[in-house]
């Protein structure tokens, strides 16, 4: 069993990573002291994956969009009808799961009892149980999730963000899929994607808080099934540089025209990914975050509220965009104001004052997160599955060694009007 120990450089921090021979990567962070336990257990696997081939497939299959989201629910049933939320509340634990666009994962925190707990994950996520009855019964219960989720502004906003910026990529495709798309999911299906991604050579184990190293260990010799390396491959359509559209605009009844704002550049992998990241969340920071001239002008002009937004959607090697979202009477005066900061901060350069403050307070919290169980076996998942041979701790000497002048080259690339796309849902005149 190979177990290789991750240590911080600047903190008195550290945690195991141990590849299992089952196949299962593991991933402990002990914290003494602490009163709960956060465990993760995740494939990476999410909405985007949707084109694959393994060993048992004859070449690439395609599937339905929104089957890994789909998988996801259909993984709480049992043969036997029983409840996984029902062991679990005989533990006393907190149990959850989600898909985005390239993870699914299933988790619980809890105080106490976490061997039993790890136990239940372990097992339920490694027995599908799908049959015609039951995936059919799931289909009116997630097609009315995805109509919620349309009758929502702020997501239809997003939704239609990413089908303007993106031309092939499936991350334009809503994780839920369409009414139509999970019509078409069958159990066949269903178990296809099972075995090409929830085999243990795809997924991880993340586990943080008051444990012993040595009993998570233990518990997974007892409960993981050894599997067979299925050589799983994915497969993406090619990407243009530039997006579908400049400008998309929807109707729903809201009291403000909802905006969303997207620049689009291409991904990156390993340590440039973790860089690219940082640096766009700063220069998100200097443009229009709460402390810059840009966001105290339009919020004094009543342009905006507090309800603006800004954050980096982006996944490892597969797409990188910056989002600026919120509330306005005149979403167009916004962005033609936002494209003119951003010339104004190339010509002029970034407030030093300002960068300085901001690389001091992320990096105090990220100091800060590793507080936090749940952030520690967060963070330790995302790291292991988007990042390569980078951990989190990489983060803090990319923070503290980041220069302004590296920000200032980037604004073209990562702020380029040339692939930049508007979305508006406003009202019907």
């Amino acid at each position: 069993m190979d177990k290789q120990v991750i240590a911080s450089r600047q903190l008195d921090e550290q945690y195991t990573l141990v590849h299992h021979p089952s196949g299962l990567d593991i991933m402990m962070w002990k914290k003494p002291g602490f009163s709960t336990v956060e465990a993760l257990f995740g494939t990476k696997y999410g909405s985007i994956n949707n084109c694959f081939a393994t060993d048992d497939t004859n070449g690439f299959i395609t599937v339905p969009d929104g089957i890994a989201h789909y998988l996801e629910h259909k993984l709480f049933e049992s043969d036997d009808n029983s409840s996984v939320f029902e062991l679990y509340a005989q533990t006393g634990a907190a149990a959850n799961a989600f898909t985005s666009t390239d993870i699914t994962a299933y988790l619980f925190s809890c105080t106490d009892n976490y061997e039993q707990s790890l136990e239940i994950l372990l097992d339920f996520v490694q027995k599908p149980y799908f049959t015609k009855e039951n995936v059919e019964k799931e289909q009116g219960i997630i097609a009315q999730e995805i109509k919620m989720g349309d009758d929502s502004p702020t997501r239809k906003c997003f939704k239609n963000l990413l089908k303007a910026v993106y031309v092939n990529n499936p991350v334009r495709i809503d994780v839920a899929g369409t009414v139509e798309s999970i019509a078409k999911i069958t159990p066949e299906l269903l178990y296809d994607c099972y075995n090409a991604f929830y085999n243990l050579h795809n997924m991880t184990l993340s586990i943080a808080g008051n444990i012993d190293e040595q009993t998570v260990l233990d518990i997974c010799d007892k409960m993981l099934k050894p599997s067979k390396d299925m050589h799983l491959q994915t497969q993406f359509p090619d990407e243009p540089d530039d997006v579908a559209q400049t400008r998309i605009c929807d109707y729903a009844a809201v009291g403000l025209p909802v905006f969303c704002l997207g620049f689009k550049t291409q991904a990156a992998q390993g340590r440039e990914y973790l860089k690219k990241s940082v640096i766009a969340a700063m220069l998100l920071e200097q443009l229009i975050g709460q402390t810059s001239p840009l966001y105290n002008s339009l919020l004094e002009e009543g342009l905006i509220n507090s309800a603006l937004g800004m954050f980096v959607y982006t996944s490892a090697e597969r797409y990188f965009c910056c989002v600026i979202e919120g509330e306005s009477k005149d979403p167009d005066e916004v962005s033609k104001r936002i494209f003119a900061e951003i010339e104004r901060l190339k010509t002029e350069g970034l407030d030093k004052e300002a960068f300085e403050t901001d690389k001091r307070v992320r990096y105090g919290e990220k100091v800060s997160s590793i507080n936090d169980v749940k952030a520690c076996a967060d963070a330790m998942l995302y790291y292991h599955f988007d990042c390569d041979d980078v951990t989190l701790f990489d983060d803090l000497d990319i923070i503290a060694s980041l220069t302004a002048e590296e920000c200032e080259q980037a604004i073209d690339d990562i702020f380029c009007a040339e692939r930049s796309s508007l979305s508006i849902v406003k009202n019907k005149e």
